[in-house]
């Protein structure tokens, strides 16, 4: 298997199927750095299709990094809502703040000075520098760590052989070409080497394919599944004689920081002095090492003796909510009609 063989086969199929997407150029690195940040953070741990609206949304409201440095921080949160990972856009915002402040506006192009900004490790930077600058950087996800143990039936767990993936998807990166074979490498994970039901006879390496050749695609990589532990908890909504409801701003440490909330603690009772009341409704969501179960209880006060604030139901666009907290309220609206559900951010 010589290098420049497969590298080129891999070109010439991405230049006829390579997935045309917001942030991407062919035939070179992107002329605007910034798309490439932008893209990469929203991209951590979040599929290609439910990143694109946002995507768009967010380019939108934050064409440039200068408007995105300067930008109030509970804003951004505001156009990433939905996302989840809310700590990639409190890093994106930081990022763009020392590229305006440190470097005038002008993107690092070394890897040890992009490893230096918030949010960005060894794959992270592997990738920008590839796709922003089309330096010979190989990147490896779990896309090129299918594709590599399939081509040379690598039957250990990836974890287990972590060195030698690497050492094989490095001999294979295109030096010249680094932009377009960072993104060919990944649309060939995505649109061919499927992790299930591989699409074998449409890929370019399949008479290179080790495990192909023995049967072994779709048994490859080895994986072990853990199952995600289970959390239980209590939200509330809290409101008062007005009709308002009572929201607070996380804070800037752990889960769901900088987000706006409806009082909620997976392990204890916030209103242990009060009788709130048990709406019968529950919600489940599924964060990247657990389930959370919040059973969802009501309570009309005045003063909470928390700090927050109360605001009426129509406001509730205007501030950033995670995924969770617009899960509790849409549950809850849903079957009182007289409150309105969430809509669209203000433009």
């Amino acid at each position: 298997m010589k290098k420049d063989t497969l590298a080129n086969l891999l070109l010439e199929w991405y230049e006829q199927n390579g997935r045309d997407l917001p942030w991407r150029v062919k035939g070179g690195a992107h002329p605007d750095p910034y798309v490439i940040l932008v893209s990469e953070l929203m991209l951590q741990q979040t599929t290609v299709k439910t990143v694109i609206p946002y995507f768009y949304r967010f380019m939108e409201k934050f064409p440039t990094i200068n408007a995105l440095a300067a930008a109030p921080l509970e804003e951004v949160y505001l156009y990433w809502q939905g996302l989840g990972y809310y700590s990639r856009a409190r890093s994106l915002h930081n990022t763009a703040q020392i590229i305006m402040q440190q470097y005038r506006g002008k993107f690092p192009q070394t890897k040890n000075e992009v490893l230096k900004l918030k949010g960005i490790g060894p794959y992270t930077a592997a990738s920008f520098l590839a796709l922003a600058f089309n330096q010979p950087e190989t990147v490896v996800d779990g896309n090129v760590i299918r594709i590599i143990c399939r081509l040379y039936n690598l039957e250990q767990p990836p974890a287990e052989i972590m060195p030698l993936i690497r050492q094989k998807a490095e001999a294979l990166t295109d030096e010249y070409h680094a932009a377009d074979y960072a993104s060919a490498i990944m649309d060939l994970g995505a649109l061919i080497c499927t992790p299930a039901n591989p699409r074998c006879k449409d890929c370019p390496w399949q008479n290179r394919c080790q495990a192909r050749q023995l049967g072994n695609a779709e048994k490859l990589p080895l994986r072990n599944k853990i199952a995600k532990p289970e959390k239980y908890g209590k939200v509330y909504l809290v409101f008062n004689r007005k009709g308002e409801v009572f929201i607070r701003k996380r804070t800037e440490k752990g889960l769901l920081s900088g987000l706006y909330e409806f009082p909620w603690s997976a392990e204890r009772d916030l209103f242990p002095q009060t009788e709130p009341q048990d709406s019968r409704l529950n919600v489940t969501h599924v964060f990247t090492h657990f389930r959370l179960n919040l059973k969802i209880y009501t309570l009309h006060c005045e003063n909470p003796d928390k700090d927050g604030i109360f605001t009426i139901p129509d406001n509730l666009k205007n501030y950033p909510f995670s995924t969770l907290m617009k899960k509790v309220y849409q549950t809850y609206a849903s079957s009182h009609t007289q409150l309105p559900l969430f809509t669209k951010v203000k433009s």
